[in-house]
């Protein structure tokens, strides 16, 4: 079952990207997956989109996947949603999402993210 959601999420993403599209929306893109498979598949997703030279607008709830495939987060309030703060992420050494995890500065964007989301625990 892993491995067939694994080949779905690449085909379609293969398939979109057929097409020829200047932007491509991704909706939690991952959720479906087990934790080893989402990293495999963003690692691959980041590679094609970085091949490809696409732009990609990603919504996701899973700070860390924000942090390791993004250059911008933007993070939204509460309903009804404006625009609350817009974080530019600047990786040491950015490689992949994986690689992305370790770098120094992932931490610090990770904490203020989390203070910025406002949940109470």
């Amino acid at each position: 079952m892993k491995m067939c959601l694994y080949y779905t999420q690449r085909v379609a993403l293969i398939r979109t990207l057929a097409i020829k599209p200047d932007i491509l929306l991704l909706d939690e893109p991952f959720s479906a997956l087990d934790y080893q498979s989402r990293l495999a598949v963003s690692n691959d997703v980041y590679k094609i989109i970085k091949k490809e030279n696409k732009t990609v607008i990603m919504i996701t709830h899973d700070i860390a996947e924000a942090i390791s495939l993004a250059k911008k987060i933007i993070v939204l309030s509460k309903r009804p949603a404006t625009i609350k703060t817009v974080y530019e992420v600047k990786l040491k050494n950015p490689l992949d999402p994986i690689n992305n995890r370790q770098d120094e500065n992932f931490s610090y964007y990770y904490e203020k993210i989390w203070k910025d989301l406002d949940i109470n625990v």
